[in-house]
């Protein structure tokens, strides 16, 4: 079952990083890359595969491809550790 979840990204970050909350529980996430042309999308994808050890394609952008705020669906991640990173 795809586990779905609110982030928010920090785009232009000094690295990639997965953790913390933001206001409504969502998961913060910073990336490096610049947000144009899809570079902090596709940086968020990564840096989440990477934090729930999946495939950057069993990440999907549901909605927010344009803004900070977006929804995710990881499948095959454990629920868990999504507790473990937004503490």
């Amino acid at each position: 079952m795809p586990l779905r979840f609110a982030v928010r990204v920090k785009p232009g970050a000094r690295r990639d990083a997965v953790g913390g909350r933001w206001a409504n529980d969502a998961l913060v996430v910073a990336v490096a890359a610049p947000p144009v042309e899809g570079k902090a999308n596709e940086a968020v994808r990564r840096a989440l595969a990477a934090a729930f050890g999946v495939r950057r394609q069993d990440v999907t952008i549901v909605t927010g491809e344009r803004g900070r705020d977006k929804v995710v669906e990881v499948t095959g991640g454990d629920p868990s550790r999504l507790t473990e990173l937004l503490a």
